[in-house]
Order: C-alpha cells, then structure tokens, then sequence
C-alpha cells in the first residue's frame, strides 16, 4: 500500500513537476542547437523545418506534436507524396539517427502536453485499431523516449512496442524513469533500432503486425 501511494503521488504531482523543470533546463543549455539544426532543415527542405501533426495524448486527448520536419514535400506524378526513402534528406537522415528530432518536443512538455518519459504518441487513425488492453497506453501522458524505445525502438514489432508501453504504465515510478532518460541516451549515442529492419522510417501499424 505504501509503495501505490508513493506512485501515486509521483505521478499526479511529482513527474510533472519533474518534466518541467528538466525541460526548461534543456531548452535553456540546447537552444543553440535548436536554431542551427531548425537553419539546416529550412534551407534542405525550401521552407519550414518544423513538422505538426495531431496525435492523442493523454486519456487520448488530441494535440500538435512538433518535431523538426525530416523529409521533404516531393510527390510522384499523381500527386501522391513519395515513400519514405525518397523523401528523407541527408540532413534528416543524421537528425533522426542523432534523434534531434525530438528536440522541439520539449515545448509539449513544458505545456503540459507531453512527459520526458511515456509510450510515444502516435497516430490518431491508430486508435480505431487498438485493443482494449492497448488503448490503456494513454493513461499516462506520452513522452519524448519510454520503455519501448529503450528496449528495440522501431527495431521490434508493434505488439512487442505495445507490451512495453503497457508494462511502463503498470511499473511508472521516478526511478524508472531516471532510469531509461539514461539508458536514452547511451541508445541515441550507439544510434540503435532507429529504423525498422529494410525501411527508410517504420511500416504502419495495421492492427495486427
């Protein structure tokens, strides 16, 4: 009983508090980096080198993710982005194995929307396809890394991503989630499971892959 109330109180009070003030620190050391690799993308892909998109968040509540955008606009003849692997700048490539990417991020946490640690926030289009049990993953606000990318990344199926999130919300406690912050960034410096094995980024969740 006494260790549920201790996770109680982390999670309702103490890993906000813990989220905010480590995000306004990192924004505070790493905004010159920030603004070069933003001045980098906007020259590689001819304009804005920030990527919006609408994901659910906690309890499922949907909200802008921004990242810095790694791929270009480039579409076929019929109008139709091109895959991935076409659109992936030089650039991009090395700001997604450095996992710079996730740099901007650090504005959904610091406005409550996100957590340094947390299943990933994914597609809306995604939910229609969970189980009961997945969709459990959003009862704990999304974050930058979590046990999942500590643990594979996009090297590992969707389902095995899934049990990973759904161990995280049963298991979530401060020390866990110093935890995986390190082990986060011995995985970005080794550049591990960054991709999923023959694809330029990962194959779309289907509801049973």
């Amino acid at each position: 009983m006494k260790l549920q109330n201790t996770l109680s109180v982390y999670a309702r009070y103490g890993k906000r508090l813990f989220d905010f003030f480590l995000a306004t620190a990192a924004l505070l050391v790493l905004w010159p980096v920030l603004v070069g690799v933003a001045f980098a993308l906007a020259l590689a892909n001819r304009g804005t080198p920030f990527f919006f998109q609408l994901r659910p968040g906690w309890h499922e509540r949907p909200f802008y993710v921004v990242k810095f955008k790694t791929m270009t606009d480039r579409r076929g003849k019929d109008g139709a982005l091109l895959p991935d692997k076409f659109r992936l700048t030089r650039i991009g490539k090395w700001v997604r194995q450095t996992s710079l990417d996730e740099l901007p991020q650090l504005v959904n946490i610091l406005v409550g929307q996100m957590s340094w640690v947390g299943p990933r926030p994914l597609l809306m289009e995604y939910l229609s396809l969970y189980t009961p049990a997945q969709h459990r993953r959003h009862n704990v606000r999304p974050g930058i890394t979590g046990w999942a990318q500590v643990n594979g990344r996009n090297a590992i199926s969707w389902q095995n991503k899934f049990e990973r999130d759904l161990w995280y919300v049963d298991n979530m406690s401060f020390l866990l989630d110093c935890k995986i912050l390190v082990m986060s960034i011995f995985k970005v410096l080794k550049s591990e499971g960054i991709n999923e094995p023959g694809q330029a980024t990962i194959t779309p969740f289907n509801g049973r892959n």
